[in-house]
């Protein structure tokens, strides 16, 4: 059955501007959207160097010392270091009562100039990155970052078409994304033994996640029919997927579908998600083409920092511990 496999997207015809690629490229992630809410994308452009540098960077970023990597606690911009089981997925609509996760995670967000108005006036989840005292770190990873930001946005036009939009309806909304790049690092475990995951089965909260190629994998997803299957190893193949906004544009037309990441390699496992939204002040509500006079829109409209902070402030302890210190 085609809904239990995860399906696999040729990029490379739609980003060479071949003619026809773009339509049928949208209608194959149509399918995959609104069937099983995951596919993998091939001939990307992103080089493997620089996927491979990333890679390296965020394993050297974790064996540093523990007390090293807490002098850049996670701050209310969600920006820094998450701790081992520093979040606990309370939200999740799959999964009640789980322990915290068994991973630990350093975010990085936009890099923005320290006299930007909205970092001058504290705007949230526009803040300065903070970064770890090792040469090169930061170039890689600003520069890999600039390399997701313009394949989002060449991708989020195939999301236009699939939603029989204008190819450009999304291009002012994702002309300066809201995007987070997360670098992982799950320490080997057995299983989910007593309720404890390296991620516990959950939604993303983004518009798309682009999750990086992986040798050691550890990714499963519940499909439409409530079955959990592995996501394979495919050479140099992004995972992709939608979250809750992507529901809200869509008016659940497109799934945000439940995953979890176990690592069961027996050794460590590094995960490098990107996670991408549209701009700060952009609302997030239904396109036309997913309402009408018989389907009027689920969701309020609303704006990335609003969303974000409700999610933040139920999901990640340690920003409540922050929170708690700062009120007294």
């Amino acid at each position: 059955m085609a809904t239990e496999t995860i399906p696999v997207i040729d990029l490379g015809p739609y980003l060479a501007g071949e003619p026809g690629a773009m339509d049928r490229t949208a209608k194959e992630l149509r399918f995959a959207l609104t069937e099983i809410g995951f596919y993998f994308i091939v001939n990307h452009g992103i080089a493997r160097e620089k996927i491979a540098a990333m890679f390296a960077e965020v394993k050297r970023f974790h064996e540093q010392p523990v007390e090293k990597k807490l002098e850049l606690k996670l701050d209310q911009h969600n920006t820094g270091y998450l701790p081992m089981r520093g979040n606990t997925l309370r939200t999740s609509t799959v999964q009640a009562g789980t322990k915290a996760n068994l991973n630990e995670a350093f975010f990085v967000k936009r890099e923005m100039a320290p006299d930007h108005p909205d970092v001058l006036s504290g705007r949230r989840f526009r803040g300065l990155n903070r970064w770890p005292d090792l040469p090169g770190f930061r170039d890689t990873v600003v520069g890999y970052c600039d390399e997701m930001e313009r394949l989002v946005q060449k991708m989020v036009r195939l999301y236009a078409r699939a939603l029989d939009l204008p190819a450009n309806y999304f291009d002012t909304a994702f002309s300066e994304p809201m995007f987070s790049m997360r670098m992982t690092h799950y320490p080997p475990q057995e299983g989910p033994v007593d309720d404890e995951f390296g991620l516990a089965p959950h939604t993303d909260t983004s518009f798309l996640t682009l999750l990086a190629p992986n040798k050691v994998q550890g990714l499963s997803i519940r499909t439409q029919s409530g079955n959990w299957i592995d996501a394979p190893a495919i050479d140099n193949a992004y995972v992709v997927n939608g979250g809750q906004m992507l529901q809200r544009y869509t008016n659940d037309l497109f799934l945000a579908t439940p995953h979890r990441a176990i690592n069961k390699s027996g050794g460590e496992r590094y995960a490098l998600p990107f996670f991408c939204d549209s701009g700060i002040d952009w609302p997030v509500a239904a396109v036309p083409t997913t309402v009408g006079p018989d389907k009027p829109p689920k969701y309020p409209t609303t704006w990335y920092s609003d969303y974000m902070t409700w999610y933040l402030k139920r999901n990640y302890d340690v920003l409540n511990d922050a929170d708690q210190q700062a009120a007294e």
